[in-house]
């Protein structure tokens, strides 16, 4: 198996507009911001270097992130989508990374533990897929990891507020990995997911 390092985007900067009027990222679960357990599985996960992306509330979720060992990034663009974070968190990462986990800032019950799976199935493919799926119960989840030497193109492309879905979903060769992992559908949109997670 190669252990060539596998880059992790954390995607931090949207505005979470269904979440109501405080920033969502900010918003605290288990005794810290919610942004903050996303961060700190990908940095225990200890695959490759982090990036977080801010737009939105950016001083704030930076001073949420304080102390971890990642890399920041400012994307000025947020408000036009998550198409515009991903290619700032992608672009940040070291051009000899071949892969890269996108983690979503408000999937708290995402820990190490599946990035490494995730990360271990790409790296003992026989042939490199375009990309690591996880799959819960038939139903694709997140984190995704993309392979950037063959995606770059086509995540270049991206426009709006959509990520890597469309685009894998038009490729034959996606690695979907099962998992027994509710995590991987569990995203925090509403005060009410907040507190079903309580």
């Amino acid at each position: 198996m190669n252990r060539e390092p596998v880059g992790t985007v954390l995607l931090a900067a949207g505005r979470g507009t269904r979440f109501g009027a405080s920033p969502k990222l900010l918003s605290r679960l288990d005794g810290k911001p919610l942004v903050r357990h996303a961060a700190e599985a990908a940095v225990a996960a200890e695959l490759g270097p982090v990036v977080a992306v801010l737009g939105h509330a950016g001083d704030e979720v930076r001073a949420a992130l304080a102390g971890l060992p990642l890399t920041l990034v400012e994307n000025p663009a947020y408000a036009e989508g998550l198409s515009t974070s991903l290619r700032a968190g992608l672009g940040a990462l070291p051009e000899t990374v071949p892969a890269a986990l996108v983690l979503l800032g408000d999937m708290p019950r995402v820990g190490p533990g599946l990035l490494v799976r995730l990360a271990e199935a790409f790296r003992g493919a026989a042939v490199a897929p375009s990309a690591v799926v996880p799959v819960q119960g038939g139903h694709r989840g997140n984190p995704v990891l993309l392979n950037r030497r063959l995606l770059a193109e086509g995540l270049a492309g991206l426009t709006g507020d959509r990520g890597a879905g469309l685009l894998l979903a038009r490729l034959d060769d996606v690695l979907e990995l099962p998992v027994d992992d509710p995590g991987v559908l569990v995203d925090v949109d509403t005060p009410a997911a907040l507190a079903g997670l309580s």
